[in-house]
């Protein structure tokens, strides 16, 4: 089955859980028990438990899209009603597979009257690459420093024993982000209607679980059936 007809029938969960098993037959265990030591950590410090929920107003930002331009969160919103994906990089399996589960529905987001964006830390360099690894025709930005990410509440600090891990697997966050260091955002997605009001959010540390675009999708056209 293609990836686009499995995207189609809404099983991005089951191709996440497809990449799980195939790190976990790849990785060594001492790899793996340094993230299940990570993942455990993050846990216990309960990162995102207090990231911005339903009902909730978004907060301004000023980002940068792939070709370095700024551009204001604010002035997107104005357009309308946004579906906003945050991802941890174009380096993420995970978060490639979530990104073109959306683009094969930017049809119909486009058709709503809504816009769809991604953001990450990575720097814009990097976010065109995603694009073109991926053949994105949305929007990808770059939230310098996760400003953003902690005026939403999902910003974090990988642990320092993954931070090793990914240094010694010759991924140096600290090189491929801008301005962050080794800060990640928590993978989230929130939907929000014209008004910058919160209408979806999605906020899981369990990084290889996101929320089924289809279900941001439902969100997004109940909110435009609601204010029509």
């Amino acid at each position: 089955m293609s990836l686009q007809s499995t995207l189609q029938q809404g099983t991005l969960a089951k191709l996440l859980q497809e990449t799980l098993a195939d790190s976990v037959a790849r990785f060594p265990p001492e790899a793996l028990e340094v993230m299940r030591a990570a993942d455990e950590e993050l846990k216990e410090r309960k990162v995102g438990e207090n990231a911005l929920k339903a009902g909730d107003s978004l907060p301004d930002a000023s980002l940068i899209d792939a070709t370095g331009k700024s551009v204001s969160l604010s002035s997107l919103n104005e357009a309308g009603p946004l579906i906003i994906t945050f991802y941890r990089g174009g380096w993420c399996p995970y978060c490639n597979l979530e990104l073109k589960a959306y683009q094969e529905i930017l049809g119909e987001i486009t058709d709503l009257g809504g816009q769809l964006i991604a953001i990450s830390p990575e720097k814009p360099d990097n976010s065109l690459t995603t694009i073109e690894k991926n053949a994105l025709t949305f929007s990808v930005l770059t939230d310098t420093g996760n400003q953003l990410a902690k005026a939403v509440g999902i910003a974090f600090e990988l642990p320092a024993g993954l931070q090793q891990l990914f240094t010694n697997f010759g991924m140096n966050l600290d090189e491929l982000n801008a301005d962050t260091g080794w800060a990640l955002p928590v993978p989230a997605t929130f939907v929000v209607d014209g008004n910058g009001r919160i209408i979806l959010a999605d906020v899981d540390i369990e990084y290889t679980r996101r929320l089924e675009p289809s279900e941001a999708l439902a969100a997004l056209k109940s909110s435009v059936t609601t204010s029509a």
